[in-house]
């Protein structure tokens, strides 16, 4: 009989991705194993998984909405109602391992798990552990971390650090140069800058570059700008006609192609995309987002940045400095290839193989 796992998680693609790349590394290691995920109704997952071609169940879960505190009152309703289905899901899928990679569906799903005895793996992916995370560790038997220094969030003999999981094929741009800029329909002599505000697009770097866009006309440098779907339509009615060397749009379906034309990167610092980042080997710039939870991406970023592998700019300051950081950097070659080296060194390619083999080890 095949072994069943549950992946549990999600609500943007630092949680969605690496829960895909942990499903193929364990269809890799063992193919006829069974494997459901269970996410967030109306999140990104619910589209996503499917596209990757595994089976998904949703919870009616929401996160805690700190701006709005009147929008929380049926944050206990949807609890109870998600704990329920998230315990018929146990029960009527009898998984042998539950994983959690964060996002809203992993607190129910793991807590049902819990209640079974089934035993479970935590994936952390960021160098500020989440709340859930945090409370489901007790009773959890592994977590898998990605940075150093995590004993301060969980049980020490539980950490094992592996790395975060990623887009194989996103990072796989060894002799896609040409192709890429076939792709995007760009040139070979100009520089290339790769702006992405992470799956759902990044407010306030699209509203720098919603200002700044034609100055990279001006001085010759090329521009793929990852926007968001959410914000791609007004941007296009504001803007109008844009010049060749800016290419506009919501979603990029070909990263391996942005970054293999990329000189350097603009990225929120997410820990899915700094992960990329480490494996792509490119110089970036990092604005963390201040809209997540106690500021980890912030922290995130900081962890690179003390080893010299990365630059950052704070949110609020995005306006007044994005374009002489970029600037600065496209003329300093041999800083760039400082930091091409430094960030490398961070790169843990095969976190996703790793964090299967103790899932599958948690079987026994």
């Amino acid at each position: 009989m095949a072994n069943r796992i549950i992946i549990s998680g999600g609500g943007t693609g630092g949680h969605i991705f690496p829960a895909i790349a942990i499903a193929n590394a364990l269809k890799h290691l063992q193919p006829d194993i069974e494997i459901l995920f269970v996410g967030a109704e109306g999140k990104m997952e619910m589209e996503r998984v499917p596209e990757a071609g595994y089976n998904i169940v949703g919870l009616d879960i929401q996160g805690i909405n700190r701006k709005s505190l009147w929008k929380n009152v049926a944050l206990p309703f949807k609890l109870v109602s998600s704990l329920r289905k998230a315990n018929r899901i146990v029960q009527t899928f009898k998984p042998q391992v539950a994983v959690g990679v964060g996002g809203y569906a992993s607190g129910p799903l793991l807590m049902a798990a819990h209640r079974k005895s089934i035993p479970t793996l935590i994936q952390e992916q960021n160098s500020f552990a989440g709340l859930t995370n945090r409370r489901l560790s007790h009773r959890s038997q592994k977590i898998c971390v990605a940075y150093e220094g995590m004993e301060k969030f969980f049980p020490a003999e539980k950490i094992i650090k592996t790395g975060n999981p990623i887009r194989r094929q996103s990072v796989d741009i060894k002799g896609k140069r040409q192709k890429g800029l076939k792709y995007f329909d760009l040139t070979a002599d100009k520089p290339v800058v790769l702006v992405s505000g992470g799956s759902l697009g990044a407010q306030s770097i699209n509203e720098a570059l919603q200002e700044l866009v034609f100055l990279f006309e001006k001085q010759n440098i090329q521009l793929i700008w990852q926007c968001g779907k959410y914000y791609y339509e007004r941007l296009v009615q504001k803007l109008g006609i844009l010049p060749p060397e800016v290419k506009l749009m919501p979603f990029i379906e070909r990263m391996d192609y942005a970054y293999a034309v990329a000189d350097l990167v603009v990225s929120r610092a997410g820990a899915g995309s700094i992960s990329e980042l480490c494996a792509v080997a490119k110089p970036v710039i990092l604005v963390p987002s201040p809209n997540v939870a106690e500021d980890h991406q912030s922290k995130n970023a900081e962890a690179l940045v003390v080893k010299e592998a990365a630059i950052m700019i704070r949110d609020a300051e995005v306006n007044e400095l994005l374009m002489s950081r970029i600037l600065d950097l496209l003329e300093d070659k041999k800083k760039r290839n400082r930091m091409s080296e430094s960030i490398k060194q961070l790169a843990l390619p095969d976190a996703d193989i790793e964090i299967a083999k103790h899932v599958l080890n948690l079987i026994g």
